[in-house]
C-alpha cells in the first residue's frame, strides 16, 4: 500500500496551480505529496498547513507556511482519509488533526483526497469515527453518542493541536453521513466531527487513478 500512497501523493501535484497557495493535510500519504511539492516551491506562494507535523515537514523542505487568516480562499486542498465511500464522503481524524483539516477544506475551492485502495469502503463506519471535544464535555458527548447507538472510546493521552481531546466512536454503520454530521454538530462540546460529508472531496485519487 505504501507504493499506492506514494503514487497518490505524486499524482496530486497535477492539480496544483502556478502562483497559488496550497492547503496541505496530514498523514503518511500527504507526506509523499509534500515531498513532491518541494519541486514546485518556486512556482507557488506557499502552503497552509493543517498540523504541526506537516508544518515541520514543509519548513524543512523550504516551502513557506502561511496563515489561513492572511490568505483568504484557497484554490486547492490536498489531504488523505481514513475511509472514503462511493460518493467521496470521508472519515478523517485518525491523526487527530480533524478540526484544522475541516477548516482548510471549507476554505478551499477544490478538495483533492489521496488514498490507497484499503481506504475505499461501501459504507462508512468500520474505521472508528473521531470526534474532537472540549475536555470538560467528554462525558456529556459520550452519553449523547450512546443514545445514538455508538460506542465512544476516549483516545487517552492524545491532545489535539488545539488543546482538546478525541473520542473515537465504534459500532456505527453510517448510511446517511450528511444527516449524522449535522446532528452531531449540535451537541454542545463537540468541536469537530470527523465526517467530511457536507463538504465531501471533489477528487479522490487511489494511487495515481481518479476514483
Amino acid at each position: 500500500m505504501s507504493n499506492e500512497k506514494r503514487l497518490a501523493g505524486e499524482a496530486a501535484i497535477r492539480y496544483v496551480e502556478d502562483g497559488g497557495i496550497v492547503g496541505v493535510g496530514t498523514g503518511s500519504t500527504v507526506a509523499f505529496f509534500i515531498d513532491a511539492l518541494a519541486d514546485l516551491k518556486d512556482r507557488i506562494q506557499g502552503a497552509v498547513s493543517s498540523s504541526e507535523q506537516s508544518t515541520a515537514q514543509l519548513k524543512r523542505l523550504g516551502i513557506p507556511v502561511l496563515e489561513l487568516n492572511a490568505t483568504g480562499p484557497l484554490s486547492i486542498y490536498v489531504d488523505g482519509a481514513d475511509e472514503c465511500d462511493p460518493y467521496k464522503r470521508l472519515i478523517k481524524g485518525g491523526g487527530a488533526a480533524l478540526t484544522r483539516e475541516k477548516i482548510i477544506a471549507a476554505a478551499s475551492a477544490k478538495f483533492v483526497c489521496i488514498i490507497d485502495s484499503s481506504k475505499r469502503v461501501e459504507l462508512l463506519g468500520k474505521f472508528p469515527l473521531p470526534i474532537e471535544v472540549i475536555p470538560m464535555a467528554r462525558s456529556l458527548v459520550g452519553r449523547e453518542i450512546v443514545k445514538r447507538g455508538g460506542n465512544p472510546v476516549w483516545r487517552d493521552g492524545v491532545v489535539t493541536d488545539n488543546g482538546n481531546w478525541v473520542i473515537d466512536v465504534h459500532g456505527w454503520q453510517i448510511a446517511d453521513p450528511v444527516t449524522l454530521e449535522k446532528d452531531l454538530n449540535q451537541i454542545p462540546g463537540i468541536v469537530t466531527v470527523g465526517l467530511f460529508a457536507q463538504r465531501a472531496a471533489d477528487v479522490v485519487l487511489i494511487g495515481d487513478r481518479e476514483m
